[in-house]
């Protein structure tokens, strides 16, 4: 560690300690409130509780709760419904990470943003008085709910397959035909793409295609708030697409060309943000999600191979983005299935292993080659030899002086 960081570190301990204070009768924190998840976890610092409105909260969303350092969560909705088998509040049991669940939306009348609150057994205290109430889950209570929704995902797939053939007949257009994806500078033809959605394990694939990305140089197509990752990890990206409501502003103003996502109904609220940052971008307007488009832009301009890092790849991934983006998705990824390919895959195919006996057999050539250099050089022997002596007569100097 560092002289700055060991220096920090106490500091950084003391303001967590006086956001975040344990008592005999509960814990007390101050509470960041937001219905959205996405946007409440920038805002958050760790040891504070993190107040929610999220449905079937899923695993992404739960990741970004632990990463900021959530104190508790509490979630106005279910976390679990038992639709289907979402992880994201066992990843928050696992973490150590108490959930307060189905308190109502009554919690975002009586808990504001800044108050300082005390969860105790399941009620939420603002002052003396507990203020609103919901259900504890610890691990056991999850793990009970996950395995019963496993039961029943046969119902939710039924409802996928009828949304997806709903979703084809009304906005299909764009998937099948390409219809209004822009022109962009970026030049996809024959290149390798990788798109980086902030999906799960999406850093650690960063980092395990580090060769790959360092020899083969693909184009980098970040999706939002993913734009930040490429950077911390030392890539710029080459386009960043998206609602640009979670990419900082100096991702933003990296030289990375930008694609605003769009709506159907003509609204690009992205827009506005580079606007006020005196940032130019192009609207690609669908129904689907960003990570969608990203896939699309890159298949449609001859992109020779679409690497994907973070995105969406099982049916239980598909459920955790809700129905209204679950069947654009799991089109997409059916279009451009010939030329996708997942991170994992390509970190498993491009990496190299040098076995144990070759690299003793390597060792062993070049002690070789120093023998037969030693042997067939006189010169050289007596080089090493009055080097050796030298080092000797330092080496006792040194001894002596000390």
């Amino acid at each position: 560690m560092s002289r700055g960081a060991a220096a920090a570190a106490p500091d950084k301990i003391g303001r967590m300690w006086r956001k975040t204070r344990r008592r005999p009768d509960g814990l007390v924190a101050y509470a960041r409130v937001d219905r959205r998840t996405k946007d409440l976890i920038h805002r958050l610092r760790p040891g504070e509780i993190a107040v929610i409105d999220h449905e079937d909260l899923d695993r992404v969303s739960a990741e970004g709760l632990v990463d900021a350092g959530a104190s508790v969560v509490v979630n106005a909705s279910s976390s679990i419904t038992g639709r289907y088998p979402n992880t994201g509040p066992l990843v928050l049991a696992r973490a150590g990470i108490p959930v307060v669940d189905s308190t109502g939306p009554v919690i975002f009348d009586v808990v504001h943003e800044g108050d300082q609150i005390r969860v105790e057994d399941g009620r939420i205290y603002r002052g003396p008085a507990a203020v609103v109430e919901g259900v504890v889950l610890d691990e056991d209570e999850i793990v009970r709910r996950i395995a019963h929704a496993e039961m029943s995902v046969g119902e939710e797939l039924e409802r996928f397959v009828v949304n997806t053939m709903d979703y084809l007949q009304a906005e299909g257009d764009a998937i099948l035909r390409g219809e209004g994806i822009p022109e962009t500078r970026t030049d996809f033809r024959g290149r390798h793409v990788l798109v980086v959605v902030r999906g799960h394990d999406f850093k650690q694939d960063l980092r395990t295609l580090r060769g790959y990305i360092g020899d083969v140089k693909p184009l980098l197509v970040a999706v939002d708030g993913a734009a930040d990752a490429l950077l911390d990890e030392g890539w710029k990206p080459d386009m960043i697409i998206g609602d640009m409501d979670s990419v900082s502003h100096a991702a933003l103003a990296s030289g990375a060309e930008l694609i605003v996502h769009g709506y159907p109904d003509g609204r690009a609220p992205g827009l506005e943000r580079l606007a006020a940052l005196g940032l130019d971008g192009q609207v690609f307007a669908t129904g689907g999600t960003s990570e969608d488009i990203a896939l699309l832009l890159a298949y449609e301009r001859g992109a020779d191979l679409i690497v994907a890092v973070g995105t969406h790849a099982n049916l239980v991934e598909f459920l955790d983005k809700g129905r209204a983006g679950m069947a654009s998705t799991f089109l997409v990824r059916l279009k451009v299935g010939p030329k996708l390919v997942d991170a994992k895959g390509v970190n498993r195919l491009y990496r190299t292993e040098i076995s144990r006996g070759l690299l003793l057999l390597m060792v062993a050539s070049a002690f070789l080659a120093m023998v037969v250099a030693f042997s067939a050089a006189p010169g050289l022997r007596l080089f090493i030899e009055n080097l050796g002596e030298r080092f000797q007569d330092l080496w006792f100097r040194i001894r002596h002086i000390v």
